[in-house]
Formats: structure tokens, C-alpha cells, sequence
């Protein structure tokens, strides 16, 4: 796992968008999983940026975004695939049948994740996924306690993550879905490269733990100590509990030339 520690969200997520971008030049074709969430907002404007100013071309690439809520409509102001559209899609110069939501309003949901796994294995698997981390842990949808084995499935939301997501239903929980559709702990895990996001003290104590603790159900996100490639992009808030920051920071600084932004 490496870490990358920046100044603030922006420059962390213009360091990540590099890293997308580098994939997309030297792989055209390239598959990309997608989260969403404030998080990822940063990432996603500089990657629409770079493709308006730089040329940066997503016309063959393929996405599967991580989750939905079950029971909102695509075009439902808070679904994930509204947001994706709305944030990413509309753009750039990808296909709309390239870009890939689980269906929050599918009759047959078990039926339903299984066709979202074989597409990704259709597609060749993800060579990039985008993640972010919940304040306990949690990757896509995958609360603490989820299964490492994990494939994509109906989850319960937990009582913090509903808490979290209010802002987004103007504060009230009570209209906030408490299930949702999410890939996977192994289906994130199978991606060949992970990078994941964290921005603010909010994120700190569980940015820590996933780096720095022991990997356990109880914190999701702390799989991925254990994934080949996995890059972690956070600004010096969400460092701030971090045992070893000043190492990471040497470890980035002293790259050798072509490794950096990688």
C-alpha cells in the first residue's frame, strides 16, 4: 500500500487523476470501476478537465460504478446513477452503454448482482477501481463486518452510514434508503489497481487504522494492506493520525523519476 499525502483534496486528487489518466493513454480501453459521494467530486473534475483542455480520450473505456440505493430511480436526484451522469458522463466523450450502475430497481436483486459480476468478468475485469472510505471503514457498501469474500449483494445500511448520507435527503434520515446494491470486498480486491481517497480530520481515525492497524472485518477498508497495487490519496487532515506520515511523505519525495504520479 502506498500513501500519498498532499497539501489538500485538490492537489490529492489532480495527483490521482494522473494516475487514471496515465492508464487511460498507455490502455485506451481500459475498464474503471467508479464511486460516488462527495469524495471523489475533486477527482472527477479534473479528469473532465483533462479531457476538454489535454485531449484526454474516454471513448473506448469502460465503467462499473461500486453501488446504488435500492429503490431510487435513475433519475432520482439522489441515485448514483443521476450523479454519475451529472458529475462524469455527460462530460467526457464516453458511451452511455459503456458505463455500467448496479439497478436499484431490479425485480430480481440476487439475479440481478450476478449478471453486474459477469459483466465485469465480460469486460476483461477492472484495471483501476475508485474508492473512498466511509468514517468507519466502510469501502462501497460494504459495512464493517462484511465479508473479505464478498461479491456483489444486497447490503443493510449501518445506522452511521444512513446518519452520514442524511446531508444528501436534506438532513433527514428517514428518507435515506437503508439498502443498497454494492460490489464486493473480493470483487474490489480483484481489481488490479485500487486507489482510494480521504479528505478531512472526519476521515483521520479511519484512515489510520486502515494503513496502520491490524486487517480486520471490523474496519473494510483495511483489506487492501493486502492488494498488490493499492494506492491511498489523502490530504495532511486525514493524515493527521497517522503513526508513520513523515515516512510516507520521504517514501513519495525520494521516487525515482518514472515512478512518479504512479
Amino acid at each position: 500500500m502506498e500513501l500519498i499525502i498532499k497539501d489538500n483534496g485538490q492537489v490529492a486528487s489532480e495527483a490521482a487523476a494522473r494516475v487514471v489518466a496515465r492508464l487511460v493513454h498507455e490502455k485506451p480501453n481500459a475498464v474503471i470501476g467508479l464511486a460516488t459521494g462527495s469524495t471523489p467530486l475533486m477527482l472527477y473534475r479534473e479528469l473532465i478537465r483533462l479531457h476538454k483542455e489535454e485531449g484526454l480520450d474516454f471513448s473506448q473505456v469502460t465503467t462499473f460504478n461500486l453501488d446504488e440505493y435500492i429503490g431510487l430511480l435513475p433519475e432520482h436526484e439522489q441515485s448514483y446513477r443521476r450523479f454519475m451522469n451529472e458529475n462524469l458522463f455527460e462530460h467526457i466523450n464516453i458511451k452511455m452503454e459503456n458505463t455500467h450502475v448496479p439497478d436499484g430497481m431490479a425485480e430480481d436483486v440476487p439475479a440481478s448482482c450476478a449478471a453486474y459480476e459477469q459483466a465485469i468478468v465480460d469486460a476483461g475485469g477492472i484495471d483501476l477501481q475508485v474508492l473512498g472510505i466511509g468514517s468507519d471503514g466502510h469501502v462501497g457498501f460494504n459495512e464493517p463486518t462484511s465479508s473479505f469474500a464478498s461479491r456483489t449483494r444486497i447490503k443493510t445500511l449501518t445506522r452511521q452510514t444512513v446518519a452520514d448520507n442524511a446531508r444528501f435527503f436534506e438532513n433527514d434520515e428517514s428518507r435515506v434508503p437503508h439498502h443498497c446494491i454494492t460490489m464486493g470486498i473480493g470483487t474490489i480486491m480483484d481489481a488490479r489497481m485500487n486507489i482510494m481517497l480521504a479528505f478531512g480530520e472526519n476521515k483521520a481515525e479511519a484512515v489510520a487504522a486502515t494503513v496502520e492497524g491490524p486487517v480486520a472485518s471490523i474496519m473494510p477498508a483495511s483489506i487492501l494492506q493486502h492488494h498488490a497495487n493499492a494506492k491511498v490519496f489523502i490530504d495532511e487532515a486525514a493524515a493527521s493520525q497517522l503513526k508513520l506520515a513523515d515516512y510516507y511523505r520521504w517514501v513519495y519525495d525520494n521516487k525515482p523519476d518514472w515512478q512518479k504520479d504512479a
